[in-house]
Order: structure tokens, then sequence, then C-alpha cells
């Protein structure tokens, strides 16, 4: 059944100071340009954690850096001007530059790219720069402005082309200046320096996680990124950042929650999505359980996967098990519990099975369960703007549950689960296409994975095992030599 495309406008009266999120967003804003950007409290729970009043300031401050800097002023016509052919060619900046930029190129699944952006805005906070993200073929679509009077899109004239192909062995790339000994003075030769930080990116690289800007990169006005994940913990290894995000980040498991709900309010097409599907099949469930189905091992459905979400769903109590149905008419079911099961995924097997085992028969403690697909793309297909659409309605959808199981190395279950600030159980990555045992564990936080550390000591200089060198920096569930934030009292 297709639902209807109309959706209420919103009142002008309720953006009150819960719509803001506790400082995170400020009024003024278009409501009917973005009606999520307000109206999204009516559907997701609570805030989970509020924002310091540090955050809450430096907000505001970086919302002035990009309307001071941004495109379209005077101020980013000139710096762009020295990267074209008309340049100077030189990056050196001069006491009348006030300002520095970030250009982000996000890549990989839309997962990816969402946590590389909440990355690459804390890090342009970090270091006083003005965040450029590449728009690739679908972020427009998918993504209202964050900032007021300004974009944060990198303008299509921008002068540096075929960003999306650069790589670590460029002259300007931060690999080559960290393998020199006169890196600080060679940065000032460069018209921007490139950072490449893919999960599989060399030892030099990652020297990055190390660097004090003050001292070298904070010479260069144009840093140039390239970065598919998460990568907010390797920043809380560097004692350069420590104490700004002791003030920014008081509890270390809120970091990509509170960004991702200072950033990424969906455009009201996306957001018709989410709230048309929600309204329709979760919102009067007495429960709601999310179960977000990724396989690795290719496309076909596998009856160990099956196996595997049964088997963690049964052993947390997530779901009723169900008994066999007597012939003749079933119990009624008025004044039952009810339970919601929202499936994404590629394929939809999974979500037919298990709504099966629900229609056919059953359950022992008389609840009521009804399952529920939004889309079964089969394949991804990745940077498709409808595509692209379609998983990031349910992304929210996800966060939208009462409770959550993820397939473990997902980017797409990290934002979901980091959306909705809920700490989920995480499916283990089978083995030799074996469910494994146990089937799933629950996280220590809410936070993301970082996939390609660095190991290497930011103080001691030298080679490391950085889950272990200070307390809210540990090694992932799902991933042995990943890291992620974790809270500590």
């Amino acid at each position: 059944m297709r639902l209807p495309l109309y959706l209420p406008p919103p009142s002008r009266h309720e953006s009150n100071q819960d719509g803001l999120l506790g400082g995170l967003l400020v009024p003024g804003f278009d409501e009917q340009s973005c009606i999520s950007r307000y109206k999204s409290t009516s559907h997701l729970k609570k805030l989970a954690r509020s924002p310091s009043t540090h955050l809450v300031k430096r907000l505001r401050e970086q919302e002035a850096l990009q309307r001071r800097c941004g495109p379209g002023t005077e101020t980013y016509r000139r710096a762009a001007e020295r990267l074209g052919p008309r340049g100077n060619g030189n990056g050196t900046t001069t006491d009348d530059d006030a300002c520095k930029y970030l250009v982000l190129v996000p890549y990989r699944g839309l997962g990816n790219r969402i946590l590389a952006m909440a990355s690459a805005f804390l890090y342009a906070m970090l270091t006083d720069r003005v965040l450029l993200v590449h728009r690739g073929t679908s972020l427009p679509d998918l993504f209202c402005e964050p900032f007021q009077e300004t974009s944060w899109l990198l303008p299509p004239d921008f002068p540096l082309g075929d960003l999306e192909n650069l790589t670590g062995e460029v002259p300007e790339s931060y690999r080559n200046l960290a393998r020199e000994y006169g890196r600080a003075a060679s940065v000032s030769d460069l018209p921007y320096v490139f950072v490449d930080l893919d999960h599989a990116c060399t030892y030099h690289d990652k020297l990055f996680y190390c660097d004090d800007h003050r001292e070298f990169l904070h010479r260069a006005p144009w840093l140039v990124m390239r970065t598919d994940g998460y990568f907010v913990p390797a920043l809380f290894l560097n004692p350069a950042y420590q104490e700004e995000l002791d003030k920014l980040f008081p509890r270390k498991d809120s970091v990509f929650y509170l960004l991702a709900r200072y950033l990424f309010h969906p455009t009201n097409k996306v957001w018709g999505l989410i709230t048309r599907f929600y309204d329709s099949y979760l919102k009067d469930s007495d429960e709601r359980l999310g179960i977000q189905v990724r396989v690795f091992d290719g496309d076909t459905p596998f009856k160990h996967v099956l196996d595997q979400i049964l088997a963690c769903t049964s052993q947390e109590h997530l779901l009723p098990e169900v008994v066999a149905q007597d012939p003749g008419p079933p119990a009624s079911t008025a004044g039952a519990r009810s339970k919601a099961v929202l499936m994404t995924g590629l394929s939809s097997w999974y979500f037919e099975n298990i709504r099966g085992r629900y229609w056919q028969s059953a359950t022992a403690a008389g609840e009521v369960v009804s399952v529920h697909q939004p889309s079964h793309e089969e394949h991804q297909l990745t940077g498709e703007a409808t595509h692209d659409m379609k998983a990031l309605a349910e992304m929210y959808l996800l966060s939208m549950t009462d409770a959550l199981v993820t397939s473990g190395w997902s980017t797409f279950g990290y934002v979901g689960h980091g959306l909705g600030g809920l700490t989920p159980w995480i499916m283990f990555k089978p083995e030799n296409l074996t469910t494994p045992d146990p089937p799933c564990g629950r996280a220590a936080s809410m936070e993301p994975c970082l996939h390609g550390p660095p190991f290497y000591d930011c103080r001691a200089r030298r080679g490391a095992d950085t889950g272990k060198l200070v307390p809210h920096v540990r090694h992932c569930e799902d991933m042995s030599w990943g890291l992620k934030l974790v809270h500590t009292e």
C-alpha cells in the first residue's frame, strides 16, 4: 500500500527549549524548509545525554566562523583563489588570514560518510577551521544545512578538481610530509595539505592523529581530508586536544550522539519517509525492537545468520518464544501487549522468516508481535540518491526503537544506535559461515567503532596498544583491534 505524500505543516509555536535539545540547536531557521530540525523530538526519545555548556558555547562560535568565512564571503573567495591557476600556489598564511578550511571528502556507504562528517566536524571545531563537505551525488538530498546563513557544502566551482581520486601519494599529502624531517617548513610551500584517513591508510598517514596542529598544520590554510569512518577515538589519544575534549564531553560516550543530533537533520522528503512509516507501523505498539542485518559474505541469504538473529533475541529475551498453535479459532488478543519489530537489511529473506514465525504461531507470553521492513534493495547502491534516502530513513527509524540489535562491523548499525542514544546488542561477525557462540553481546557504550586505529603512543612516541593508553578509549566488542569511547566514573 502506498502511503500519502502529504506531510502536515508544523506549528510555529512548538520550538521550545526541549525542541532545541538543551541548547544544541538555535532558533531562527525556517521551520517549513526543514521540518525535522525542530520536530524530531516528537518521535525520538528524550535527550539521552545533555550537552555541556562548553559544547554549546563552542557550537555558537563554530557557527559564527562558518558564516564569517564560508562560501560567498570575500574571505573565502580570496582563500580559494590561492588554490586556482591564478593563485600564487603558496599555502603560507599571513597576518590578515583569519580563516582556515577543512575540506572533507567522505566516501563508501552512507553510514561511513555520516561517521566521517561527524568526525571531521569535531576536528574542525578543535582546530578552528571552517568545514566544507564534498557533496557527492546525494548529500543535498539527505540533510538540511546545519548552519544559518551559510552552507557547509563545498561549492561546485572549488578550484581543486577530482578530489575523490586524491591519494596519499600526491606531493601535498600528510604522508609525504611526515616522512620528511623539515615538514613544518615544507607545508609553507604547499597550496594545501591532503590527509588520507582511509581505514587501511599507512603508518605515516596515522601520525596525523598525534600532530599538534599549532606547530605544523596550523600553517596550512587548506586541509583536504578523505576518510571513510569514525576517527574521533584517535583524537582522544592526542595530548594537544585532551583539555578541550574533556570540557566539550564530560561523558565520553556521548560524542557521536550529540554531534549527530546537531548536524544531521533529514530533508523534508526523507523526514516524510520516516514519519509515515513510523506512524503507520510502529507508533501504537507498547514496545519497539530494531534488528539491523548486515552480511559481509555476499548478498545471498544465509541460514546461519537467521539462526544467529533468533539465538540473540532469544538469549537476551528481546523476542518472545513461540508455541505451536492448536487447531481452531485463535484466542482473543484484546488487551495483549504488542511488540513491533523493525527489521532493516538488503535482503527480505530474514524479515520474511521472522514475520512468518510470529504469523503462524502464538507466543508463550501472549504478546502480539508484528514484523516490518521498510525496504529491501538486495544490493548496496552507494551514492545513488534514492537508495541513500531510504538508508537514512531506516537509520532514523532504528534510532526510534526501544531496544536494538545490530550487526558487528556495520557502520549503518553504528549510526542507527548512535542517533538514538541506544546501547545495542551487537551480533558478532560470523566466521566460516557458522553462527557465533555467543551470538551477540551488549555493547559497552553507544559510541561507534574506529575500524582503522593508530597503533602509536603520542606521548611516548613509540608503537603501543592504543586500546590501553587512556581509560575511556578501549577496543571494540565487534572488532578486536578497533577503538571506541566509553564512559568511566
